[in-house]
């Protein structure tokens, strides 16, 4: 208290103290007072309404604990009479238990006589009842059962209360009443009849099925109402509880699996697209049927049976049962592909559960799938095996089909810019359309894994493909008049390379998302690129093997004197080269090439083969005009067939050989030399010895003093675009005349 005081004061202090801070404010001081005196009176009244409102509060609360007290002691004494009263009433309960006994005797005899004028007339109720049930008047036979049944529960029920023990008595009113059970079992064989044909009777007589359901209804009541009354008493009339209703559904599910399991109408064996026929049947009933319960049936059954819910998940279970069997079978390539095509896309698609009409009710993506995922992807596995194996089967017989026609006695077909072309890429990349066309009904994946397997089967094939080529070259070679059109069959294979790779590229293009290239494609490519490059190469050695005799006169005592050997080859390969003008590019321009290069160096070769050796400069002078004329008449040839591109380097290197047999002053040899093998870096020791051996006049000195001084000078080679002597060897015999001295110059320079 005191230390709230010192705090109250200390307070007030600082309050004064911020009121009076300048000299100004101490005439002021009585207003302070007044307004403070007037502050502290109304927080005292408040104080004091408060208290005041406390103290009445705890006074009422008294009053009323009084009260009650009062209250508890009255019902107190109440409950002490109640229980003097009771236990004074015991002996009068007990001598009661006469009078409990014929209230318990009236109440039999009373049922009794309610159901005395039924059970007199039993046989002729059961007599009725029962041609009712044959007239299919189902309610009305249905009344008549519920009066028998009524009846005869009332009386075993009373007998039951009255002696539960009495078998006898209960086996009595059994007995009498019991046709009632054989009608109950007919009128329910009529019910589930009625429901069996449920989708038949909504459309002729919708009025028949919902008699049914009512009497459903009416016998689901009935057995919650003995279920309950055998909660409270242990009895339950015979044939309770009927589970009408748990039948009828039963029922409805059976229709519905005996439905879709009829609706196979073909075999195998009677019809090869049975699948497709049953799948397309097996749709038509689904969407039908649950179109008439969407629009007719739901109206028949009570709305707390959600009946279309209720038949969508029984069309769609029993669906899936079928076709999970169908799974099971041995199944064929094309019936695995109609199976799963039907079950991951129609079944969902507006044709089917995503019609229009059902969806509004519906939505099929809540259900489970009507295949396992593990089932799917045996089938899968299964139609790639099937197809890996088809495939192989396909691509053979279309190779050999092909090969056949390699063999004909007319050329080979002309496409629209008229290069020669077989069937065979057509035929081959229809067949993987096809197949790649029915994989992407079933998903994206495995579309682009049957892309892939056709690619890898199409590398396989064209390793086949290459091998027949060289079977179809050694076969013409052994006797070159067969077959009659082999060079034009060998320009169609070297197309058919071009429309693979642009079939494939189109492929890929159209059936595969992503743009990196796949594990097949670099071998592809490369074989292709090999079956291209061994067609050309057959076709430049059938030229070859033709101008091989005119090739060896070159550079001849007759060459010299004056042959048309250059004359024939330049016609010669003309000739051919008006049918290679039906190859396609880049193939076509690089077999220009290839020819010009070969027959550039087959003149180099003849020229080191040291097939003449110049007697003197007027020879000389005259092998060297002629080299370099032919060279001319190469660089025209060679302009002409590639349309005016530079063909000069290679014919260049006959001139330049033409000017070291040219020059007439030996002495000027090696600046000659010089220049050939700076032109051509790649012309090797061998090749100048050999010049220098058919030129005729160089000394052993000079040739030894040249080959030195070329040996310490040699440019570098540096992988020339085009070599030419690369591949020209010098017989051995032009080696031989050489000294001891070159020959080890020229052996340290090949080493």
């Amino acid at each position: 208290m005191e230390e709230t005081n010192r705090e109250a004061v200390a307070t007030a202090v600082q309050r004064v103290a911020g009121m009076l801070q300048r000299s100004d404010q101490l005439d002021k001081v009585e207003q302070y007072r007044r307004r403070e005196a007037r502050k502290k009176a109304s927080v005292e009244a408040r104080l004091k309404a408060a208290i005041q409102s406390q103290l009445d509060g705890v006074r009422t609360g008294l009053s009323q604990l009084h009260n009650a007290l009062g209250d508890v002691k009255d019902i107190q004494n109440s409950l002490a009479d109640v229980s003097k009263d009771w236990r004074q009433s015991i002996n009068t309960i007990e001598n009661l238990k006469d009078v409990k006994d014929a209230v318990v005797q009236h109440s039999q005899l009373a049922s009794a006589v309610e159901n005395l004028k039924n059970i007199f007339s039993v046989p002729e109720i059961v007599a009725d009842t029962q041609v009712l049930i044959e007239q299919a008047e189902l309610l009305e036979a249905h009344r008549k059962l519920m009066d028998l049944e009524c009846s005869r529960d009332d009386l075993m029920y009373e007998q039951y209360r009255m002696d539960s023990k009495n078998t006898h008595d209960m086996n009595l009113i059994r007995n009498y009443f019991g046709e009632v059970q054989g009608l109950s079992d007919d009128l329910a064989k009529q019910l589930w009849m009625v429901l069996q044909r449920a989708m038949g009777t909504v459309r002729r007589d919708p009025t028949m099925l919902v008699s049914v359901v009512r009497i459903i209804e009416r016998e689901e009541k009935i057995d919650r109402r003995m279920l309950d009354r055998k909660k409270q008493t242990g009895f339950i009339p015979p044939g309770r509880p009927k589970s009408w209703k748990e039948k009828m559904f039963e029922v409805l599910e059976g229709t519905v699996t005996t439905r879709i399991e009829g609706s196979q109408s073909v075999t195998r064996e009677a019809d090869k697209m049975w699948m497709v026929r049953l799948l397309e049947i097996t749709r038509k009933y689904v969407l039908d049927d649950l179109i008439v319960v969407k629009n007719l049936m739901v109206q028949c059954f009570p709305p707390h049976y959600n009946t279309f819910d209720r038949f969508f998940k029984l069309y769609h279970n029993a669906v899936s049962m079928r076709v999970q069997e169908l799974a099971a079978e041995d199944l064929e390539a094309n019936e695995i592909v109609s199976l799963l095509t039907w079950v991951l896309n129609t079944y969902k698609r507006e044709e089917m559960m995503g019609h229009p009409e059902l969806l509004t009710e519906y939505d099929i993506n809540l259900m489970d799938p009507l295949l396992p995922q593990e089932v799917v992807d045996e089938l899968l596995s299964k139609y790639l095996q099937t197809f890996t194996s088809n495939i192989t089967g396909w691509l053979r017989k279309a190779l050999e089909t092909d090969k056949k026609d390699w063999f004909k006695e007319t050329e080979p077909e002309a496409d629209q810019d008229g290069y020669y072309q077989t069937t065979l890429p057509a035929i081959v990349f229809q067949m993987f359309e096809q197949n790649l066309q029915v994989a992407a009904q079933i998903n994206e994946t495995f579309k682009e894994q049957v892309l892939k397997l056709c690619l890898k089967q199409m590398n396989s094939f064209l390793v086949r493909y290459r091998e027949e080529a060289i079977a179809y070259k050694e076969d013409h070679l052994r006797d070159r008049q067969l077959p009659q059109c082999y060079v034009q069959y060998m320009i169609a294979i070297i197309n058919n390379c071009h429309t693979f790779k642009e079939s494939i590229n189109s492929l890929k293009k159209k059936y595969f998302k992503s743009t990196e290239p796949t594990q097949n494609d670099a071998a592809i490519e490369k074989t292709l690129n090999d079956v291209a490059k061994d067609g050309c190469q057959f076709l430049l050695d059938e030229v070859f093997l033709d101008l091989e005799h005119h090739l060896n006169e070159l550079l001849t005592r007759k060459w010299l004197t004056g042959t048309h050997a250059v004359d024939t080859i330049c016609v010669t390969v003309e000739d051919y080269f008006n049918d290679f003008a039906k190859i396609k590019k880049p193939f076509n321009t690089e077999m220009t090439s290839e020819a010009h290069r070969r027959v550039v160096v087959e003149y180099i070769k003849a020229v080191m083969q040291k097939r003449i050796t110049f007697k003197n400069a007027d020879e000389r002078r005259e092998g060297a005009d002629r080299m370099i004329k032919e060279a001319e008449q190469f660089k025209f040839l060679f302009r002409k067939l590639t349309a005016g591109e530079e063909t000069d380097r290679l014919c260049d290197a006959i001139a330049a050989i033409a000017e070291v047999f040219k020059l007439t002053d030996p002495t000027l040899l090696y600046l000659e030399v010089s220049t050939l093998v700076s032109k051509y870096p790649d012309i090797r020791e061998e090749h100048i010895v050999a010049l220098l051996a058919m030129r005729g006049d160089a000394s052993r000195d000079m040739k030894q003093m040249i080959m030195e001084t070329l040996n310490q000078n040699k440019p570098t080679y540096s992988g020339i675009t085009q070599p030419i002597f690369k591949d020209i060897t010098v017989p051995t015999v032009t080696m031989t005349s050489m000294s001891s001295s070159m020959a080890a110059t020229a052996n340290k320079l090949l080493k």
